[in-house]
């Protein structure tokens, strides 16, 4: 090797180390000072007397309400921090969220239905079809700012259903217009769409595709349709929530937090083989409940939850 060939091999080296190096360091610094968890914050188990937690969601109090699915109930954690039973024979729900009007919506999946439900348990099946064919399963479920619907619709054979096998062979993402009288297919792309939310502004959306590991944010359109597809991270989710900052916080081995660029800023670990979902709640939406296995955790936080 030339004394020149040396030269370029030294200077190529060196760029290469430098170039790690600082990706190593803004990684580590941004892990370093999220700065998320309040001071002196653990994590705290609520209870662990469910089968399996799914679908926190948090009304304009800050009151959680969640889905204990095998056992057909939903729960409600209140302020005050009591734990009680909110509905029984709830369809089967899966993920839960609340509409601008204050009603609960539930991705009801002993039907295969989308409920509205009344505080008084009264219901309504919002959707049930997409082109006269029968929902795979809505999983979870995100309002936009105009009142319109994005939901997953995955499938996973549940020993309830009496039915096998899917009427609708794709598992998508769908928009439910404001009004309820339109149903349109946002993306037909993925594996398996699990978890979903949007940004306050309701110019961003985000969608987990658990089976292919990985997590896409999309523009949204003003028709509700979605336009550019942007990979977010590699890594999938089973629920998530975002926080006035704009991070976004994905589950399944823990909670692992990312900032608005998609890198990794944080990792919450918690001790349950599984960690279904994640939403903020609490009298100043700054405590973080989590539902994991058979058991629901809260931790609180510096951060408040995205309104």
């Amino acid at each position: 090797m030339t004394p020149f060939q040396l030269k370029i091999k030294s200077h190529l080296l060196f760029v290469i180390a430098f170039t790690f190096t600082n990706f190593i360091y803004a990684q580590l610094s941004a892990e370093k000072n999220h700065n998320l968890i309040a001071k002196g914050a653990v994590l705290t188990k609520l209870s662990d007397q469910y089968s399996f937690t799914e679908g926190p969601a948090a009304d304009k109090k800050g009151n959680i309400y969640f889905t204990d699915q095998p056992n057909n109930r939903i729960m409600k954690w209140s302020v005050n921090g009591e734990l009680s039973v909110f509905m029984e024979n709830a369809g089967r729900a899966n993920g839960l969220y609340f509409d601008h009007e204050g009603y609960l919506l539930a991705c009801a999946d002993e039907k295969n239905e989308i409920w509205k439900i009344d505080q008084n348990k009264n219901t309504t099946v919002l959707i049930n079809n997409y082109e006269g064919k029968r929902l795979n399963g809505p999983n979870d479920l995100w309002v936009d700012p105009k009142g319109g619907i994005y939901f997953t619709d995955p499938f996973y054979k549940r020993d309830y259903w009496i039915h096998t096998s899917k009427e609708i062979e794709k598992e998508c993402v769908y928009y439910l217009s404001p009004d309820k009288s339109k149903i349109i297919n946002v993306d037909d792309e993925l594996v398996k769409p699990n978890g979903i939310i949007g940004t306050s502004d309701g110019k961003t959306l985000f969608v987990a595709d658990i089976s292919a590991n990985k997590t896409y944010s999309y523009t949204i359109n003003s028709d509700g349709s979605l336009g550019k597809k942007t990979l977010f991270t590699e890594s999938g989710s089973d629920g998530m929530t975002i926080d006035e900052s704009g991070n976004i916080y994905l589950t399944g081995k823990g909670v692992t937090v990312f900032n608005p660029q998609g890198e990794k800023i944080t990792h919450i670990e918690v001790p349950e083989p599984w960690t279904a979902n994640v939403c903020f709640g609490g009298k100043k939406f700054k405590t973080l409940f989590i539902t994991a296995g058979k058991s629901v955790y809260t931790l609180e936080m510096n951060v408040r939850g995205m309104k």
